[in-house]
């Protein structure tokens, strides 16, 4: 039989605890740490849960962008993260994302504001680059969610315009919105994303299907190509 102690949070002062200081602060008022540790509920081996947070924490480096993107299989690496955990903080991540994204969520693309408000939430913490399609039709409604036709860097002699354009004609598009993101945050567009988002416009003319904008999406910041004069 193990009879080796096993610290428990509510074995810590009142004060020290996270549920009893979420209840009491406000969750805003607590440190990561503190929210993983309601999250996870328990430690491992002679931890707490706020020190496996903390573990979790150092393993990420602090990061809250590179936690978010994860899977289950990357926190189950973590000493004492086991499958359960693993999928309760993922868990607990998508849901910030979905409530993001639900707050932003509208049923018309009126101004590429609208496109950053719809597609921040989803693209900002990603670790590689990805190009989405918006489709629209001719009130400016988006048809259908976002597909995603392209990961890796942008580049005009690989970025073909025929997966654009394959599923803009499947959606019956009048128009379509491109976005994608630079994963280092700023979303200044380079000469190959301005090249590649020309080639783009030229194809849609041809077969009638318009390219309204191109959108890049850094971190909490967002360029549009058409406003700032590129095509």
């Amino acid at each position: 039989m193990d009879n080796t102690y096993k610290p428990r949070i509510k074995d810590l002062p009142e004060d020290e605890r996270p549920r009893e200081r979420l209840r009491k602060y406000g969750p805003e008022n607590l440190k990561d740490s503190d929210l993983l540790a309601i999250i996870l509920k328990s430690g491992f081996k002679g931890t707490t849960a706020i020190q496996l947070g903390e573990q979790i924490l150092v393993a990420f480096e602090g990061d809250l962008k590179r936690m978010a993107d994860n899977k289950s299989k990357q926190y189950e690496k973590i000493k004492g993260v086991g499958e359960a955990k693993a999928a309760q903080i993922v868990a607990a991540f998508e849901l910030g994302k979905r409530l993001a994204r639900f707050h932003a969520e509208r049923d018309k693309i009126t101004s590429p504001s609208d496109v950053a408000d719809l597609m921040m939430s989803k693209m900002r913490y990603l670790q590689k680059e990805i190009v989405c399609v918006l489709c629209l039709d001719t009130k400016g409604g988006v048809t259908t969610k976002e597909a995603t036709v392209f990961e890796g860097t942008l580049n005009a002699s690989v970025f073909h315009p025929r997966e654009i354009f394959r599923f803009a004609i499947e959606e019956s598009a009048n128009s379509i919105v491109l976005v994608h993101n630079h994963p280092s945050g700023d979303p200044q567009p380079s000469q190959e994303d301005i090249r590649a988002t020309k080639q783009l416009i030229e194809a849609g003319n041809q077969i009638g299907i318009k390219v309204l904008d191109h959108i890049v999406i850094g971190d909490g910041i967002f360029v549009s190509l058409k406003e700032e004069g590129f095509i």
